[in-house]
């Protein structure tokens, strides 16, 4: 069911016919706001946990569930009659004091206050309450249409099925779902997609890793149906685990529309794609190198492949070896030549591969070797003999300039065997050992064959030495084996006719992508592209459509791409065939490979929409909105779904590409499960003990070599486990992290601030709400009310420059600076300055009317302010939110649905903000002064003010400067200036006497009476001579700056700017001149 449209409706307006009230409070809820309120009477001010007005509740269909006002007022109720019993057992017990004996005093420790911050109790109910509504389903106009606001569509980057989310993940997700809460706030068509993929390579790696671990049995052993049966079912259950994390981050997704990419429509999407490719000769089939993984017996694409640099010869460890593998080594050996006792000399960084060699190649005009071109050199341990050429890309500087060629194994060897004809030698098995074109050394691993073969070349005495040889060693970014390059039939993929569309569409700004540098890398990278490998050698995945046509009587090559046919059948094969061979016989075999899981990815923001189907998604949704992922995909992923878009539907796939930043341990590293340092964003939304942090490391697939190191990171970041926090404290601080920037480094003590801030929040809201009291009711808008108080004005002031600032950065992706924002917002302006302030407007001897318009600003200033944040916190704002009295005619069922705040020119009230601005100076000047000198009692305070402007703010905001100045802050003189007729001859002085000051501008001063008080005088005196020549220091450098060449021609607002500023160094030179003498004259008096 779709949310009612009417309901978007700006605050304060009437809406249709809600979906429904939230649901009452749960029965333990109810329970425990009545036990605290019986137990502790102080706890009123807050209000309790009552608030859960979300969530299921004990009521029968025909009983009325209590409203929060309800509970509060038996609240009340309770607490009397607990003090009035109170009372009658204190005279009871002064009756018996006399007589019965004292009991020894026994410390008790005081119950948790029942109004508590508690996220667990907020959240889970929450997000139910949000599901039963269809919170998260789009709405659409009466006709099926996007509304008149416009649309948001997002497509989550489909996790992999292979285990947990990680903390990058939730950087995500979070901003993500910060993008589109905000969005459908505004009133617009929204919809967030989710779904998971099938992560051929990951998720097969694991499952046959734990299928050895748990039974000792490799795929072979049970054979390709039962292991992809066993990955469906890991599948289940994982895809659940990833579905829970999401609903605990608070994700807005519609699983209506949730996908997975080897569902039927997205596998048909898969087919449809290949068939139409290979069809237009785009995909092609070719017998070329590839990087082969012999530890997951698969090819990878160079995406897959990260290149380790080597400055020299360094052991590194290799899956399968027990031992360290020597690298960054260039050795030196002998080729002896056929009819003649001469040798060559060659080197190479992989001995082994001499076993494949075919030629040795030297430059033309190369003179050591010009007399054995055209000669052959025998192989030492094989009956083959190599020929020796000459080609213009040999380096004559490199290692002897004579190098070994060995096509079949080398991707500049392959290219030099082609040109030259050379015959290329597959050496290779699969898994990595050395097959029978390697004579003696068949059946050794690779890299044992290394040693012996350099253990032969120095029994033939063909072994010259070893170099260092700074170099780059190609490993497996999944299994972190060393890449082979192996000759292979495999699927390719055409891609630079792909690629200039791909390009053209970002230059003319159709997609924009940030941040910038993300861009760069973006053309880079389409600039060079290369061939796409689609092959790999797995079971679990989507099979390529391919049939290989064998007629009867041939001699097929499988890497000949004339004998294959692709289509969504085998059916539909043979009628393809037919059509290709008429009159022949053959026999059909479907290809055993698996497509690259970036293939179906690829295709991901169409497919989940129905593609190729035309569907009403398709329609209506397509193209989507923006893209927000990772840096480090920018190329698997973003480049090639833009090329897919463009070239299967004709639009490209979205017109926005956000790119966030990696988040790293607290030591720097890559959050990876093979390092143990991965966090699951469970564990800090629900806290956990440092044991069961470690107990996690040894649930997975962990190398034990690595569970120890992990353990000890633990201990050092969570040397305390990690406490709740909370999923709005996770979101709020990975959103506050993301400044466009470099890498994150992930803290946990940051986290644990923002719950923190979280519980600042509801504190702040249940005071407010208990402040405005059960007959308050909100203006009709939150422009109805005019506000009265200087403070009023500068709270709706700062209000609506949050929600300019906040707008307009969330839309420019600054997301670290809105977050700052509203962080402020609440934080210092609105708690720590308004609401304290309003303590003393609100109270009992107050006008009505100020009182009346005070609450009216303070229910504006939270209720925007809740309305703000949601997009970020939106489980803790939904529920405070639920609190808050409706304005006359609201209706609005959820937050999800309020309309979200927009700048309004009638909040804006600059003038009166500086004002404001000049009152919180004065009461930070009072603090600091009261801080500094270490007042414990009230202390007398002068106010200094040098012009009628700040001398009249002042003298009408004695109370507002009262109540931010602290509680030591004792009377309050406001001083005229001295040009003044008002005022006593005391206020007329230039300067009160025996006083240290604090400096807030040219326009006043704040004093403190020091004298008769334990100040001691003559360190005061010190002080203050100091603090005059920094502040004469001041005055010298402005007047520096506006005395130098130039100074004419700096913009108007700088000079202005430098103007101001030399104007309050001044006025700080003379008031310290002031304090420094009279220091010195009470110094002579003592």
């Amino acid at each position: 069911m779709a949310l009612n449209a009417a309901s978007h409706n700006p605050t304060g307006s009437p809406t249709g016919s809600p979906s429904g009230p939230p649901p009452p409070p749960s029965s333990e809820t109810t329970s425990a706001i009545l036990d605290a309120a019986n137990g502790d009477p102080t706890a009123q001010s807050q209000g309790g946990t009552d608030g859960a007005e979300i969530g299921p509740g004990p009521h029968g269909e025909g009983e009325k569930p209590k409203t929060a006002k309800e509970i509060e007022k038996e609240r009340k109720k309770a607490e009397k009659e607990k003090k009035f019993q109170e009372k009658k057992a204190k005279k009871q017990h002064q009756a018996a004091a006399s007589t019965a004996p004292k009991p020894k005093e026994k410390k008790v420790k005081k119950p948790a206050a029942v109004d508590a911050y508690e996220p667990s109790k907020i959240e889970r109910e929450l997000y139910e309450w949000w599901e039963k509504r269809q919170c998260f389903a789009p709405q659409f106009t009466a006709d099926g249409n996007v509304k008149e606001e416009g649309k948001f569509v997002i497509s989550i980057p489909p996790p992999n099925v292979t285990g947990s989310l990680h903390m990058g993940h939730a950087l995500a997700s979070a901003l993500q779902d910060t993008m589109t809460r905000r969005a459908r706030m505004m009133g617009k068509t929204t919809a967030y997609i989710p779904g998971c993929d099938h992560a051929g390579i990951s998720t097969q790696s694991v499952v046959e890793k734990t299928l050895w671990k748990k039974e000792k049995k490799t795929r072979h052993d049970i054979g390709r149906e039962a292991l992809v049966d066993t990955i469906w079912a890991w599948k289940g259950t994982y895809h659940k685990n990833i579905t829970n994390q999401l609903k605990r981050m608070g994700l807005s997704v519609d699983w209506g529309r949730e996908a997975f990419t080897m569902d039927e429509n997205l596998s048909m999407a898969v087919r449809e794609t290949f068939i139409q490719l290979h069809d237009e000769g785009i995909i092609y089939r070719a017998n070329r190198l590839v990087n082969w993984c012999t530890a997951l017996t698969t090819s990878l694409s160079n995406l897959e492949v990260d290149n380790v640099e080597l400055s020299g010869r360094q052991l590194l460890s290799v899956p399968g070896y027990e031992k360290k593998i020597e690298f960054g080594v260039l050795t030196h050996f002998y080729y002896e030549i056929e009819g003649s006792d001469k040798r060559i000399e060659v080197a190479t960084t992989r001995p082994e591969t001499m076993l494949g060699d075919t030629g040795i190649a030297v430059h033309p005009n190369d003179e050591r070797y010009k007399d054995f071109i055209g000669k052959r050199a025998k192989h030492p341990f094989l009956d083959r003999s190599l020929i020796i050429f000459a080609d213009e890309h040999v380096d004559p500087e490199f290692g002897t300039g004579a190098v070994k060629i060995t096509p079949a194994h080398d991707p500049n060897d392959f290219n030099l065997g082609k040109k030259h004809d050379l015959t290329f030698l597959n050496i290779f098995n699969d898994d990595g050992t050395l097959n029978d074109n390697t004579g003696d050394f068949a059946g050794m691993k690779r890299f044992d064959a290394r040693y012996k073969v350099i253990e032969a070349l120095k029994e033939k005495g063909l072994y010259v030495k070893w170099v260092d040889n700074p170099m780059k060693v190609p490993l497996c970014s999944k299994s972190k084996d060393v890449i082979e390059p192996i000759m292979k039939p495999q699927w390719w993929m055409k891609m630079e006719s792909l690629a200039k569309p791909a390009m053209e569409v970002v230059r003319d700004g159709t997609i924009k992508i940030q941040p910038e540098s993300a861009e760069r890398n973006y053309f880079m990278w389409m600039e060079h592209i290369q061939d796409w490998c689609l092959s790999r050698q797995l079971w679990w995945g989507h099979r390529a459509p391919a049939y290989f046509v064998d007629i009867e009587g041939g001699q097929g090559d499988s890497s000949d791409g004339d004998l294959w046919v692709c289509a969504q059948s085998e059916d539909g094969a043979r009628e393809k065939a037919e059509k290709k061979f008429p009159g022949k016989k053959f026999t059909l075999r479907w290809d055993e490979d698996v497509l690259d899981t970036w293939f179906s990815s690829a295709l991901w923001p169409f497919s989940t929409l129905g593609w190729p189907k035309k569907t009403k998604d398709m329609e209506t949704l397509y193209p989507t909105s923006i893209l927000e992922t990772g840096w480090d995909i920018l190329f698997f992923w973003v480049a090639r779904m833009i090329m897919m878009g463009l070239k299967l539907t004709g639009e490209v796939p979205f017109t926005e590409v956000y790119c966030h930043s990696l988040i790293r341990d607290s030591e720097g590293r890559k959050m990876s499960k093979s390092l143990g340092n991965v966090v699951d964003p469970n564990d800090i939304i629900d806290g956990i003990g440092l044991e069961e942090l470690h107990a996690k490391l040894l649930t997975g697939n962990l190398d034990p070599k690595e569970v120890q190191r992990a353990k000890d990171y633990q201990k050092s970041a969570f040397p305390k486990g990690i406490s709740e926090c909370g999923a709005d404290a996770l979101r709020f601080a990975l959103v506050n992290y993301t400044t466009g920037g470099g890498d994150i480094a992930f803290d946990i003590k940051v986290i644990e601030a923002y719950r923190r801030f979280a519980n600042k929040i509801y504190q702040a809201t249940n005071f407010v709400t208990g402040r405005l009291g059960d007959d308050f009711v909100p203006s009709e808008t939150p422009y109805t009310n005019q506000p009265i108080s200087l403070a009023e004005k500068w709270i709706l002031h700062r209000l609506n420059s949050t929600v300019k600032e906040v707008n307009n950065t969330i839309e420019a992706r600054e997301f670290s600076t809105a977050a700052s924002s509203l962080y402020q917002y609440w934080l210092t302006q609105l708690c720590d300055t308004f609401i304290e302030n309003s303590k003393f407007i609100l109270q009992d001897d107050a006008a009505a009317d100020d009182q009346a318009s005070a609450k009216q600003t303070l229910y504006t200033a939270l209720e925007c302010g809740l309305l703000l944040l949601h997009p970020i916190m939106p489980f803790v704002t939904e529920h405070l939110w639920q609190k808050l009295p409706r304005r006359p005619g609201d209706e609005t069922p959820s937050i999800m649905v309020a309309r979200y705040p927009q700048f309004n020119t009638a909040l804006d009230n600059p003038s009166a903000a500086a004002g404001y601005e000049f009152i919180m100076a004065l009461a930070a000047g009072i603090r600091s002064l009261l801080s500094q000198y270490n007042f414990k009692e009230p202390g007398h305070i002068y106010i200094q003010t040098n012009s009628q402007s700040a001398y009249d703010t002042a003298s009408a905001e004695e109370t507002s400067i009262k109540s931010l100045s602290g509680k030591y802050v004792g009377n309050i003189e406001i001083l005229a200036p001295p040009s003044s007729k008002q005022g006593t001859q005391q206020q007329q002085q230039q300067q009160p006497s025996g006083c240290a000051v604090s400096p807030i501008s040219a326009e006043a001063a704040v004093y403190l009476k020091i004298v008769g008080t334990n100040v001691n005088l003559r360190q005061e005196l010190e002080k203050a001579e100091e603090q005059l020549r920094e502040a004469q220091a001041k005055v010298e450098k402005s007047r520096k700056v506006m005395s130098g060449e130039g100074w004419g021609k700096v913009r108007k607002e700088t000079r202005e700017k430098e103007e101001g500023y030399c104007r309050n160094a001044e006025a700080e030179v003379a008031r310290f001149e002031g304090v420094r003498a009279e220091l010195e004259r009470l110094t002579l008096e003592e």
